[in-house]
């Protein structure tokens, strides 16, 4: 009770007073007795012990702030109002302890923040033990490259379709980034070789324009190991296996027809889908992941054309190409007028010729 008695006379002074020192040295001891009480206290006594800290902060030094922001941090009953002030201050090392770690802030005051302050607020957003959606959303969307590995390292993080597609978007320029999405088993298998599509290409690119007379055996050896990486996911997929298995029955059994596959595409299975074309076009199951994987619909339009399905399946095919974010309507007439005006014996001879191409020695990657 004297204890409590003291650090009441200490805070009438120190608020009266313009000595900010006085006021660092006030919050302290009034941060002391919060931690000690803090399991006893009423839902009004931390209010109260809230509006006492927040009116304590004002105006003091940064490093005493951020003290006070460490401590607070791990506090799980901390004054709602002081943590919020915290993460709003525009000072790194005084919102990035609370901002990580405190359980007082909800998605509401993470998305606020990470729309609004600095890439070092959203780098300490990215550490929190779990993210939602909506609070990575805005972390892919706004951070820099930092805080995108950071937060696709962290296995806490869940991201929705348009977090994926924006991951996968920025992975094609950053390895780094590739490869922290590539080891997260959250992300679906059409994204992930979509990345290594990307990433082939533009080691490609870089290759070739360093040792232009060796164009021809880097695009090789290149398309080699992508895949060989793609072998090995897909073997370690039992998503994979189980849909490669099911797809050969049916395409056993004379069933693999289109309204057949148009069913697998509807239901977006991408494996599933990769196979049925595969077996249908007799065309090796990597290259038609990497067709399907990549952002040019021309070669599904040769596919479909060759084998005469109709505009709804061809579109169908062109938005599981799409993703997430899909090609916008006036693409899409775009792609109906292609459609429109190849002939099926030109697909034919084009399908031919990619089969020509992957059975010959030393084949170029097709792209």
């Amino acid at each position: 009770m004297n204890n409590q008695r003291n650090i009441i006379d200490q805070l009438e002074n120190a608020l009266a007073s313009d000595d900010l020192s006085k006021r660092a040295n006030t919050l302290e001891r009034v941060t002391d007795l919060f931690v000690l009480e803090s399991s006893s206290l009423g839902e009004a006594d931390v209010e109260l012990f809230g509006e006492v800290m927040t009116r304590l902060m004002r105006g003091i030094e940064l490093a005493a702030r951020a003290q006070f922001g460490s401590r607070i941090a791990r506090l799980a009953r901390a004054p709602g109002k002081v943590v919020r002030v915290l993460a709003f201050d525009n000072a790194v090392e005084v919102a990035g302890p609370v901002l990580s770690a405190s359980s007082q802030l909800d998605d509401l005051d993470l998305v606020e923040n990470a729309k609004t302050k600095s890439q070092g607020h959203l780098l300490a957003i990215s550490n929190r033990a779990t993210l939602s959606t909506r609070v990575t959303d805005v972390l892919v969307y706004r951070g820099n490259p930092i805080v995108l590995r950071s937060t696709a390292k962290n296995s806490g993080a869940a991201f929705s379709e348009f977090g994926v597609s924006i991951l996968v978007q920025k992975s094609s320029a950053d390895a780094d980034l590739a490869m922290c999405v590539w080891s997260r088993p959250d992300i679906p298998r059409p994204d992930l070789i979509r990345i290594f599509v990307q990433a082939s290409e533009a080691v490609r690119r870089e290759l070739e324009a360093a040792t232009p007379d060796r164009a021809e055996v880097i695009r090789v050896a290149v398309a080699e190991a992508t895949g060989d990486i793609q072998n090995l996911a897909r073997a370690g997929s039992q998503t994979a296996r189980d849909a490669q298995s099911s797809v050969k029955r049916l395409h056993a059994s004379g069933q693999l027809h289109e309204s057949a596959l148009l069913q697998i595409i509807n239901a977006r299975k991408f494996d599933e889908t990769a196979i049925a074309l595969s077996l249908m076009c007799d065309l090796p199951i990597g290259l038609i992941e990497r067709l399907l994987a990549q952002s040019r619909p021309e070669q599904l339009i040769i596919i479909a054309k060759s084998f005469e399905f109709s505009w709804p399946t061809c579109k169908a095919l062109v938005l599981l190409q799409a993703g997430a974010q899909g090609p916008s309507q006036e693409k899409l007439g775009q792609i109906f007028s292609s459609y429109t005006r190849l002939s099926v014996k030109t697909a034919q001879a084009a399908l031919e010729f990619y089969r020509l191409r992957e059975r010959a020695p030393n084949k170029p990657s097709v792209h």
